[in-house]
């Protein structure tokens, strides 16, 4: 009786990391974009990526791609899905892990970002993207959508101390819908998560309005019992 033999000779291929790296102005959420000016696909605008060191893992890759675009760490990441198409790529084949990042756009390094030829884009007015990249696009909105139901990562692209009108702008622009004001604003005091301070944000109103900040404590003692901060 012969032996099966399950020795087999792998293919090879790359795998890249693709990054979806997303900022809010206090008006709409924007997409971080690189104009190309390499091949394939020169001149085309793309998502921030690299290829996977060795040495190196996926998590880490990312976090080392991010920076070197922005000059950030610590700052919010989430892998989403792999996109793997056979001719996702032109040239060769490649497994692409696709994460997603947060950060207050206040706090990115303009002069790294021109150094890579970046630009920021209203989401909803992106030029259109390279490959398969629009799919992680939108793969993306959709997860922070559902994310930003019942976990308070939404603050990660805010100041630190910012106004309800703030919070409320913020998550109208990653729901693409209007909130009533004071729904709103009773539903998110009502979880406890937010600290009011003493200071107030001076604009068009001469009374001015009272800034917050998010109370991680607060969060961390009631997350393990569940709530929604929308629906």
């Amino acid at each position: 009786m012969t032996e099966a033999n399950f020795t087999y000779r792998a293919d090879s291929f790359k795998v890249a990391i693709d990054c979806i790296l997303l900022g809010f102005d206090q008006r709409e959420l924007k997409i971080l974009l690189i104009h190309r000016n390499f091949e394939p696909a020169k001149g085309s605008w793309s998502l921030m990526g690299g290829f996977l060191n060795r040495d190196e893992s996926l998590n880490d890759s990312a976090k080392r791609i991010l920076y070197q675009l922005t000059g950030l760490e610590d700052i919010y990441l989430e892998q989403i899905f792999v996109f793997g198409d056979i001719n996702r790529d032109p040239v060769e084949r490649v497994l692409s892990v696709c994460f997603y990042a947060l950060i207050k756009i206040e706090d990115y390094d303009e002069a790294l970002g021109k150094s890579h030829d970046a630009h920021w884009f209203p989401v909803q007015k992106r030029p259109k993207l390279v490959f398969d990249h629009e799919q992680m696009v939108e793969a993306t909105l959709n997860r922070l959508r559902r994310r930003a139901g019942y976990q308070p990562i939404g603050f990660e692209l805010l100041p630190e101390k910012f106004t309800m009108m703030q919070l409320l702008n913020l998550y109208e622009a990653i729901y693409q819908r209007s909130f009533d004001v004071g729904n709103f604003s009773k539903k998110i005091l009502s979880l406890g998560i937010l600290v009011k301070t003493d200071e107030k944000l001076r604009g068009g109103s001469k009374k001015g309005s009272y800034l917050y900040s998010f109370d991680q404590e607060r969060y961390d003692s009631v997350k393990e019992k569940g709530f929604r901060i929308i629906g």
